[in-house]
């Protein structure tokens, strides 16, 4: 008996990893995410049916084969790191999956809908909270980045955000779990009189499809916004990051980005001989580790950069570097600084900066960060732990409070997305409201491999463009780095790990869509009736 109970269990596990995790991995099956939790809900039925004890530790299981199967590749960056993101990130769905079995206790003999509300609301309202004050965050898996491979699916992501994709996965695989319900328990055919049996079978169908017919409408009458064009030309360099400097010195490695950039620039100047040298250059995150925020132009890199560009008075390049800021005082300045001296104390940055021929530039700080490598969750406690114990292993990087632009010629904002940022929808949002015409995202994605990682990564910046409708630039120090237009496609790309440069012209506009001026109401929405349905299950008498 034990044995004909685990089978079945066993079977809808793996159909829903398989479900889950082929969207994210395989472009253009965005699709079969629209189905994924029928196997879940399914196997909780099987098991609530059958009395299987410490069900827990099934829907447990579960979550961690589909972190494991789509974001392994996390562990070639760092297996401790690697592992804790699975296991952290399951811990956290099948908490949400475990509040709904509470729940569909608490409303056992009530309306056996409510449960299922409560379940979709609940997760929404979680995602919600990792893509906007959660510390400890990892959104990879946030249901709506299903669709980042399929785009095409999603253009209506410029009203609702990415977390209307995850209200469509909940919609469509809810409606479908209802139906299979009615029809397994006798009520579709014996209590169900014709139009109730029409509404079902009408609302299963509007919920599965009616979105993308909205996004082929939505699509199809969008046309690119030009309230003018920048020329672009993206270096990728290909330096691997685990022996950057063992290999190349950093004076090296710049005279390899200089070349592509004069080459990118001489191309230019052969197609378009009367604007030849006006462009943003564009490099990738981390490039170069030698800036001082409070002392830029002391930079041997910064220096070789401004020379460069005195040849080509019209450019102006963007770079990633990884900086740091010097205090000379006797107090600790922040819970992140750490100490260089009697007196001295520095904290570290993962910065964006611009720069002309003048040797003007502007300076951002990635205010995302990855936990662990780049920061410190709850510093002021885990803090003293880690400098005591394990030695400061912990990131310490310091952000910006909010998002700021980067001035091309000191009249384009520009919004820069340093890696990990271009993971968060309303971040991404938060440039344009602040008044970027065009989007960059600069990135090193090397640092995985040549796995699914890099490519889900250009993906999620596919989404950002529908949301926003702006232009992307995207340079990454290995690839893959590309040109994407305001519906999300793909103009041009490099190869991954190759030397490349790409040259195109992106559009500017100052346009604003829904999602950006409105912000996430769907989440919004996933909190308010996670809020009321929870608190309906705590007063409910037994």
């Amino acid at each position: 008996m034990k044995k004909n109970r685990t089978v079945p269990l066993l079977c809808l596990a793996a159909v829903f990893v398989l479900l889950m995790s082929v969207p994210f991995l395989v472009e253009g099956c965005g699709w079969m995410a629209l189905l994924g939790f029928v196997p879940l809900l399914c196997m909780e039925r099987v098991a609530d049916a059958q009395g299987v004890k410490h069900f827990w530790w099934w829907h447990y299981g579960t979550f961690v084969a589909w972190n494991a199967v789509t974001t392994f590749w996390v562990c070639n960056a760092t297996v401790g790191g690697g592992i804790f993101a699975v296991l952290a990130n399951a811990l956290q769905m099948s908490l949400v999956f475990g509040l709904f079995r509470w729940v569909k206790r608490r409303f056992r003999g009530r309306s056996s809908a409510l449960p299922y509300l409560f379940l979709a609301a609940a997760w929404i309202a979680w995602e919600k909270y990792y893509l906007t004050v959660a510390e400890i965050s990892w959104p990879w898996l946030v249901l709506g980045n299903a669709f980042a491979g399929t785009p095409s699916l999603v253009q209506w992501y410029e009203f609702t955000g990415t977390l209307g994709g995850s209200l469509w996965i909940w919609a469509s695989s809810l409606s479908v779990f209802g139906l299979m319900v009615a029809l397994s328990d006798g009520r579709f055919a014996a209590r169900w009189n014709g139009k109730a049996r029409f509404a079902a079978v009408a609302g299963t169908f509007l919920a599965l499809f009616g979105p993308m017919v909205c996004s082929l409408v939505v699509g199809n009458r969008y046309q690119e916004v030009s309230e003018g064009t920048v020329p672009v030309v993206i270096a990728q360099p290909n330096f691997d990051p685990y022996h950057k400097f063992q290999s190349m010195t950093q004076d090296e490695q710049t005279a390899v980005l200089l070349d592509l950039f004069a080459r990118g620039l001489q191309d230019t100047r052969k197609e378009h001989p009367d604007d030849s040298s006006t462009a943003l250059l564009l490099a990738p995150e981390t490039f170069t580790s030698d800036i001082i925020c409070n002392d830029v132009p002391s930079s041997r890199t910064f220096r070789r950069f401004v020379s460069f560009l005195r040849e080509h008075p019209g450019a102006e390049i963007l770079f990633g570097a990884s900086s740091w800021t010097q205090f000379i005082q006797a107090a600790r300045p922040s819970a992140n600084a750490r100490k260089l001296g009697d007196g001295a104390w520095y904290e570290t940055h993962n910065s964006a900066l611009i720069v002309d021929s003048l040797g003007r530039y502007g300076l951002y700080q990635k205010s995302k960060l990855v936990p662990g490598v780049e920061m410190l969750p709850y510093v002021k406690v885990l803090g003293p732990i880690d400098d005591r114990l394990l030695g400061g292993v912990a990131g310490r990087c310091v952000g910006q409070p909010s998002v700021s632009n980067l001035m091309f010629h000191q009249e384009v904002p520009v919004g820069c997305a340093v890696c990990y940022e271009s993971v968060y929808g309303e971040h991404c949002a938060s440039y344009v409201r602040a008044g970027a015409q065009l989007l960059t995202v600069i990135t090193n994605d090397a640092w995985w491999g040549d796995t699914p990682g890099y490519r889900q990564h250009l993906n999620y910046a596919r989404l950002r463009a529908i949301e926003t409708r702006r232009d992307i630039a995207r340079c990454g120090n290995t690839g893959i780095s590309a040109f994407i237009d305001q519906k999300g496609r793909i103009l041009q790309r490099s190869a991954w790990w190759e030397p490349a440069v790409l040259r195109g012209t992106v559009n500017l506009s100052s346009r604003e869509t829904f999602f950006v001026r409105a912000g996430d109401l769907v989440g919004r929405l996933g909190v308010f009736l996670f809020v009321l349905l929870f608190a309906a299950a705590l007063i409910r008498r037994k």
